[in-house]
Parts: C-alpha cells; sequence; structure tokens
C-alpha cells in the first residue's frame, strides 16, 4: 500500500474483540421503527463483504492510513466511530456497501454515531440535521456546513484499511463549492437580481443554496441589525456569547462568495408592481426576485412604567451581554414562560442574587408539551431556586432614580427586581408589506405555497414570518418558528427561485436546553388529545408521545436519545405511528 499512497502514513489495527476505541449505539427495538434503526450490536456480514480503503473524493496535501475494524463488525444498518491516531471518522454499512463520513454533525458537534442511520443518510440525534452518507451533502438542517467523505475501496476478506485527509479529520465540516457573481454591476447600482430581506437562516440558506446550485447574478442581503447573521437560538442560553463567537460567517466568507450584505438597512414597504422596495433612508432598489425573511418581533407589553431602565426584551447580543452584566448578585424577574423566557431564567440562576418566572398559565410549556412535562420542567426550576408566580401578569414596572426596582403584579404581589426580562411571544414583522398586494393573514403572517412563492409572482417568504402547507399534517397551513425549519424554507425558496420545482418536505424539529438538560422534538403537536409518557418525569429521563385521535403527531424525549431523531426518521418516510403503538 505504501507504494500507491502518499506519506506519511499512521496504521491502527483492530481485531475482532478490540472494540473498546470504538462507539457503537443500542439497536432499536419498536416495529414502527425497524427500517430507521439506530446502529445494531456488533454481528456477522456474509462472505461476499470485503474490508476496503477510505480515500478522501477532495484530494488533500497529506493521508492518514489505518487499519480500522475487522470486516466482520458492521453488519448492514451499522455505524462505527473509528480512531485514524489523529483524528476519528465514521464507518457506516448499508445494504451491504461501506462509506465513512466525518464522525460529528458541523452544526454543535454531536456524534453522529449516537444518531441514526436510515434509507441513505444520517440523521444528527441531538436536532435532527440529515447527512447523506454517499456525498456527506446536508440534506436536512440545522447548519450551514456538509460533512467530508471519505471513498471506500475494497481489498481483502480481512480488514478494513482506511486512508483519510488530516485536514478533513480535523475540521469534520465541508463548505459546499459556490459558483461567484459574473454579473457586471457595480455595488452601488440599485439594481439586484435576488433580493433578500432578512439575514437570518432562512436568508443566509437561500444565498448559500443560490451559489451552491451555479446562480451567477447578484445577490443583496439586508438587515435591520448591525451585524452579520449570527446563533440567534444561543441568545437566550449564552447571555454572555460574544457576536464573533455566535456569528455563523464571517465577513470574509460573504465577500469570497459575491453576497452583498446591507446592514442597518429596514425596508419600509414594497412595490410589486415596479419590483422596488424603499428603505426607511429614503433609498429604493430593484429586483427581479424578492425572498422576505424578516422573522417576527417581539410582542410588546402593557404596563404602567415604560420609562423605568434595565427592562429588556432579548433581541440582540448586545440585550444579551447587558443583561448577564447587569444581573449579577442582582434580582432578576423574567416576564413569560416561553421557550425564551425560561431559557433565559435557567441561564441566570448561576449569576443572580434571585430568579422570578411570571406566567399567565398555570403550568410553564402546558400548550406544547402537556401539563405532566410542563409540571416535571417546573419542578426543575424550583430545584434550582427559581420562584414561578402564575396566573398572574405585570401591572406596573417601579424605579428608583430611573432604575428597576420593583415588579407590581396585577395579583397586587410586589417583586424585588434589579433587571426585567420580557419573553411574552411574538408577532410577525411584516407591517410594511400592508398596502403592497402581498397577502397576510389576519395575525400578520405571510402566506406561501409549498414552494415558498407568495400570492405575487417572483416573491417568496420563508421562516418565523410564514404559514405554510405541512405535508405532514396533510398540508394544512402551520406557522412553525423553528431554526431549522427558517433554514430549509430558505433553500427550497432558493430552488424555486431558480426555476428548479421544489416542494417542502421536512419533519420539524425543536430543541430546547435549559440547566444542561435537552429536551428534543420532532413532529407538528398542536391540537394533541392525549400526551403517552414513558420512562420517569421526576428523573428528567421519559419520552413523550403526543397523539391526537388514534395517531402520534409528535414526540418529545428528555434523557433518552436517539429516539426523537428515530421518531423523526418514520415520520419522513410517511408512515403513520398509531397510538397502539406506543402504548
Amino acid at each position: 500500500f505504501k507504494h500507491t499512497f502518499s506519506e506519511p502514513l499512521v496504521e491502527l489495527t483492530l481485531l475482532e474483540k478490540e472494540k473498546e476505541a470504538d462507539v457503537i449505539s443500542p439497536n432499536g427495538k419498536a416495529s414502527p421503527f425497524s427500517d430507521c434503526r439506530p446502529n445494531g450490536t456488533p454481528g456477522h456480514c456474509s462472505d461476499e463483504d470485503v474490508s476496503g480503503i477510505l480515500r478522501p473524493i477532495h484530494k488533500p496535501r497529506d493521508y492518514v492510513e489505518a487499519s480500522v475494524c475487522h470486516v466482520k463488525d458492521l453488519e448492514n444498518g451499522q455505524m462505527r466511530e473509528v480512531d485514524l491516531g489523529c483524528g476519528r471518522a465514521l464507518l457506516l454499512k448499508e445494504h451491504g456497501e461501506f462509506s465513512a463520513i466525518a464522525h460529528k454533525c458541523p452544526h454543535y458537534g454531536a456524534p453522529l454515531v449516537k444518531g441514526v442511520l436510515s434509507k441513505g443518510h444520517v440523521r444528527c440525534p441531538w436536532h435532527g440535521a440529515c447527512f447523506s452518507i454517499a456525498s456527506g451533502d446536508i440534506e436536512d438542517f440545522p447548519g450551514l456546513d456538509s460533512l467530508p467523505t471519505f471513498q471506500v475501496t475494497f481489498l481483502t476478506l480481512i480488514e478494513t484499511l482506511c486512508l483519510v485527509s488530516q485536514d478533513a479529520l480535523q475540521s469534520q465540516k465541508r463548505t459546499k463549492l459556490m459558483s461567484k457573481c459574473s454579473a457586471v454591476i457595480n455595488s452601488s447600482t440599485s439594481f439586484s437580481h435576488v433580493l433578500i430581506i432578512g439575514a437570518g437562516p432562512a436568508g443566509l440558506v437561500c444565498a448559500e443554496t443560490l451559489r451552491q446550485e451555479g446562480f451567477t447574478d447578484r445577490i443583496v442581503m439586508c438587515t435591520m441589525e448591525k451585524h452579520h447573521p449570527y446563533d440567534r437560538p444561543k441568545l437566550s442560553k449564552s447571555l454572555e456569547s460574544t457576536v464573533e463567537q455566535l456569528r455563523l460567517r464571517s465577513a470574509e466568507f460573504f465577500q469570497n462568495h459575491d453576497i452583498e450584505l446591507l446592514t442597518e438597512k429596514e425596508v419600509t414597504s414594497v412595490d410589486v408592481r415596479t419590483k422596488t422596495i424603499t428603505f426607511q433612508d429614503g433609498l429604493k432598489m430593484e429586483y427581479r426576485k424578492l425572498l422576505i425573511a424578516t422573522g417576527s418581533r417581539p410582542k410588546p407589553l402593557n404596563y404602567k412604567g415604560k420609562d423605568v431602565e434595565n427592562v429588556f426584551y432579548l433581541r440582540t447580543p448586545e440585550d444579551a451581554n447587558n443583561i448577564a452584566r447587569l444581573v449579577s448578585n442582582k434580582n432578576a424577574v423574567i416576564v413569560g414562560t416561553s421557550f425564551i423566557g425560561m431559557e433565559v431564567a435557567a441561564a441566570l440562576t448561576d449569576k443572580a442574587h434571585s430568579v422570578s418566572v411570571i406566567g399567565v398559565e398555570g403550568v410553564p410549556f402546558r400548550k406544547a408539551l402537556g401539563e405532566k412535562v410542563g409540571k416535571a420542567i417546573m419542578k426543575m426550576f424550583e430545584a434550582n431556586r427559581v420562584k414561578f408566580y402564575m396566573l398572574n401578569e405585570v401591572s406596573e414596572m417601579r424605579g428608583h432614580h430611573g432604575q428597576l426596582k420593583e415588579v407590581v403584579l396585577k395579583s397586587g404581589k410586589v417583586l424585588r427586581a434589579d433587571v426585567c426580562v420580557i419573553g411574552a411571544g411574538s408577532s410577525p414583522a411584516t407591517s410594511f408589506l400592508k398596502q403592497s398586494g402581498i397577502h397576510t393573514d389576519s395575525k400578520g403572517f405571510i402566506t406561501v405555497s409549498k414552494t415558498m412563492q407568495t400570492n405575487v409572482d417572483g416573491i417568496f417568504a420563508a421562516g418565523d414570518a410564514v404559514t405554510f402547507p405541512l405535508p405532514l399534517r396533510g398540508n394544512k397551513k402551520v406557522n412553525i418558528p423553528h431554526w431549522q425549519m427558517a433554514h430549509l424554507h430558505g433553500r427550497v425558496a432558493a430552488l424555486n427561485m431558480m426555476g428548479r420545482v421544489t416542494e417542502i418536505k421536512t419533519v420539524p424539529y425543536f430543541w430546547t436546553a435549559m440547566f444542561g438538560k435537552s429536551i428534543r422534538y420532532a413532529g407538528h403537536g398542536e391540537g394533541f388529545d392525549d400526551v403517552i409518557i414513558q420512562g420517569d418525569l421526576d428523573e428528567l429521563k421519559f419520552v413523550a408521545f403526543y397523539t391526537k385521535s388514534e395517531e402520534v403527531v409528535a414526540v418529545a424525549s428528555m434523557n433518552y436519545d436517539p429516539i426523537v431523531s428515530r421518531v423523526a426518521e418514520v415520520f419522513g418516510s410517511g408512515k403513520t405511528i398509531k397510538k397502539r403503538d406506543v402504548e
């Protein structure tokens, strides 16, 4: 082999019984999941199965070679994390074929060996992103990057040899190749072939997809914010994170791929007849195709004392950093038991002197997760010194020398407060579309088709600001303000802008993290009429199946991976899980 491949070479041999360095996940059991199980226990392959060499598809400068396992260690449907000395890779076998990819999800670094292998892709156990095992390309979100892949060449019946790139092993991710803009246009020109309003995940994925698919005309993104696109879900979980830590792409990335970004630019109107948008500063820009991905805005709270300082709606990295700075050993009050409100409450418990939560419902998350799960989460918060004031609302914010000192509830209760964070829900940021002719519903959401097209030709919309037909629920029009969903909307919109008719097909996937514990959720449980709990709610190790009539419509879990990703695979395959299957 040394005559064939570049040096230096590193070899690691694992015989059939030497499996300590490997990570193998358990077999799936329930019958509805039989086609999309996680890894099985070691078994034997047929005599036709032979071992192989992993070669990097993109030719790197340095190779690493290692004998990684006995060929019979992997059975169909199995994955194994293998050590190559200077890094690890994921070896997979499906339908008798071996393949290998990077072993970590490029989104947050989840170990993919603990995910689900099904029908040619592997699904992340943490947040549900899917990657092709043949190409490494990302097929469902969240995340922007794909995986490096390594080609398998069969050699002998005895062992499997890996030849991989050191760079690929260490980066564990791959950015797809992108085209450049070939249109000769001055950056001051007030025309763009594609104009994207909003710089969240929907807008960013739309722009990147266009370039990945060979679009060579001008792309302009505009945002009200002063920052490049950043990881907004982290704001409520890690309040001290800097803009640099949260950034999804560098400024150089946008320059290198000819994606223009206009910051601090608020759009005030859209003229669909002349295909022109107007900014707040009076400037105008024409477009050929338009994507509206403006997201949502926090719902304002009505109370006395609006001039009191240190009351925040968490929206920007600056808001998060200010909250973290001001709350040290002080009294914090959180208004609202939304996911954002509860994540902030959890994040503040090790910083603040006290944390109080005010909610209009009797139990947090009751509508989304049900009463039993909501009570278990509430109990976890109370064990971490969080005090709840439920079935209550804010009447007044009282200050001293302009600084917040007390929050007065409608019940008459007065809470000591130095910092207040309001997380009482949100509404779509679409008021600028009034009189535009672009259709919005009674709540202000833009209605789109399965291709993310609005009622106006050439205008698309995506993300938190839209309602769209969800195939999983019989094409019912839904609004799903999830990070994962916004990514996919952006990709579908981009493909349809280029004339490649693509309909949205996905399983909604959501997660939240509090006190170092994650809740994962897949499906669309709106209107559920029963919840079947397996596991132990008191121990916070459970899976909850949400049913409507006799059908499971959603699942949530805590400390039960990879069950939510397994159910997502079943939903994604078009199969139905009946209530009796999980009872």
